[in-house]
């Protein structure tokens, strides 16, 4: 009884494994693109300069994904990328910094010694002149077919906003 179990079980166990290989590889199965990490290229180690401050390299690259207690000077950096199911590609950068300023790099990228050109994505777009003859008030009212003159009079002779004027001769004297 024990020798059936065990080639059932067997046999179980190399179905199961086999319909997951099978399944990892079928055309036409969607598979999530895994990224962890801080994301790392070449343009960025390259912006990197020695003696730069701590400040200025968290601009660059971001906050590190690991900071040891026990080596407060290092920073890693550690960038994984799994594409589709594919192999996992993983990359590291650590920066070695001395009175918070970068002495060295270390990992997968090494930075160039030539001078950083870095094209701005910025554009400047050219506005027209506003008109600024007429405020918003006015030009609401003009909508309506009133004039803003004519409002501004109206509200300057109404009794509501009107307060009575005192003239010195007309307070009694004691």
């Amino acid at each position: 009884m024990g020798k059936p179990l065990f080639s059932l079980t067997l046999l179980a166990s190399l179905t199961l494994a086999s319909c997951s290989t099978i399944l990892d590889n079928l055309p036409g199965i969607y598979t999530l693109d895994v990224q962890q990490g801080n994301m790392i290229d070449q343009s960025m180690i390259d912006q990197l300069r020695p003696n730069m401050s701590k400040r200025q390299v968290l601009y660059i690259m971001g906050s590190p994904m690991l900071t040891d207690a026990f080596h407060q000077n290092r920073w890693d950096y550690i960038y994984s990328n799994q594409p589709g199911g594919e192999p996992r590609m993983q990359k590291k950068v650590s920066l070695l910094f001395k009175d918070d300023q970068v002495i060295g790099v270390q990992g997968d990228f090494k930075p160039s010694s030539l001078p950083v050109i870095k094209e701005s994505t910025e554009t400047t777009v050219d506005l027209p002149p506003r008109e600024l003859e007429k405020t918003l008030w006015e030009k609401i009212t003009g909508l309506f077919g009133i004039n803003a003159d004519d409002v501004d009079s109206s509200t300057e002779s109404s009794p509501v906003n009107s307060e009575p004027k005192i003239n010195d001769s007309d307070t009694p004297m004691n």
